[in-house]
């Protein structure tokens, strides 16, 4: 599985602005986008960015956010702008509907990055059916559950307290005592401060 090695941190710091990567450490006074709220690397005085440079760093943003590489993202703009309707909103579906994004939102993990890991310990079935695949698109009506052996599982142990106050997204049905997941609607584009953002991830690759 091809994914970003680079330190999370940095990342965030490059983008200017918290992404969560590291899920609740960087809620914790130890996120280090308190103690360098600056670029990574040399210092340097900072340039005014083009129009190219903005839309590049909010394409950068997005992708780092959802964990998605280059290929793949590009990928998803394209059937974002094939489809009918607004295409900020069919990307922001395409995003929402990946596995590990369902994982990380119904609060089983801490992070997109940790998702991914409960899904390639094939601890995640999808109507019956083991599911190994970070990338798998879920659809509304299908069912998602746990494997047994997760409950048993460190990381479950330490995410069961915080479970409760997981507030979930309205189109996912959680059931915390099952744990089990229904998509009972299409991913409703509930986090607005992502409309720019997706906006100009759209005009960036129809340049």
């Amino acid at each position: 599985m091809a994914r970003n090695l680079s330190p999370k941190c940095k990342i965030c710091r490059r983008a200017g602005e918290k992404l969560f990567l590291k899920g609740d450490r960087c809620l914790t006074s130890k996120c280090p986008m308190l103690r360098k709220p600056y670029p990574p690397g040399i210092h340097q005085r900072p340039r005014k960015l083009t129009e190219y440079g903005k839309q590049l760093m909010e394409k950068q943003k997005v992708k780092q956010t959802y964990g998605v590489l280059e290929k793949q993202f590009r990928k998803y703009v394209k059937m974002a702008i094939a489809k009918k309707g607004d295409n900020r909103e069919n990307l922001f579906r395409i995003l929402e509907e990946r596995l590990d994004n369902v994982i990380f939102q119904s609060g089983l993990a801490a992070s997109r990055n940790m998702a991914r890991q409960i899904i390639k310990h094939q601890y995640v079935l999808v109507n019956g059916r083991r599911v190994d695949i970070p990338s798998f698109m879920v659809k509304k009506g299908d069912q998602i559950k746990m494997a047994d052996k997760f409950k048993k599982t460190a990381l479950f142990g330490q995410r069961k307290p915080a479970l409760k106050n997981k507030k979930v997204p309205g189109w996912l049905d959680f059931d915390i005592e099952k744990l089990e997941i229904k998509i009972v609607d299409w991913p409703l584009f509930e986090e607005f401060n992502l409309l720019e953002s997706l906006g100009t991830v759209i005009d960036f690759y129809s340049r």
